[in-house]
């Protein structure tokens, strides 16, 4: 994490730490400090069990928890952690396509049907086989009100 008001998360997203209380920012403080000098593992159960016990004292339900800046900063750390150990790989495009096709579509199909990609090369593309080029991509993406973005790479290991 970086020292300013933001965190810039694996995926390019920047989460504002600005609006966290006291609490939350000493939350933060004690997640990064942790992350620092545990493995993966150590660190998965630390902040699962760390966050949770901070929201529920305040009320908030999981769904709400979910959705706070400390926990979303809190699951960036856990996956630096894991591909710092060899444990995953960092995201690329093709895991904001399929959470797209997911959360948008009922079926692959439906989306290929939507974009014009063939639905035996999504698979592939899905399964890490091979790539869209991408200009067809860009052009996929536009027949469903979607573009690329452009986003600057995040430090790799968790600060």
């Amino acid at each position: 994490m970086n020292r300013t008001q933001e965190h810039l998360d694996l995926k390019g997203r920047s989460h504002s730490l600005a609006d966290l209380d006291a609490g939350e920012r000493a939350l933060v403080q004690e997640l990064t400090d942790y992350a620092g000098c545990h493995g993966w593992n150590d660190y998965s159960n630390f902040w699962m069990a760390k966050v949770g016990e901070f929201y529920g004292k305040r009320g908030l339900g999981r769904r709400e928890v979910l959705r706070t800046v400390v926990y979303r900063l809190a699951q960036d750390l856990d996956s630096r952690l894991a591909i710092s150990e060899g444990l995953a790989r960092p995201p690329d495009y093709r895991d904001d396509l399929a959470d797209l096709i997911r959360t948008r579509f009922r079926t692959r199909r439906e989306f290929c049907e939507a974009t014009g990609v063939s639905e035996d090369m999504l698979s592939h593309v899905l399964a890490k086989r091979k790539h869209l080029a991408i200009d067809t991509l860009t052009e996929a993406l536009g027949r469903i009100g979607y573009t690329l973005h452009i986003a600057p790479l995040p430090e790799a290991k968790a600060s």
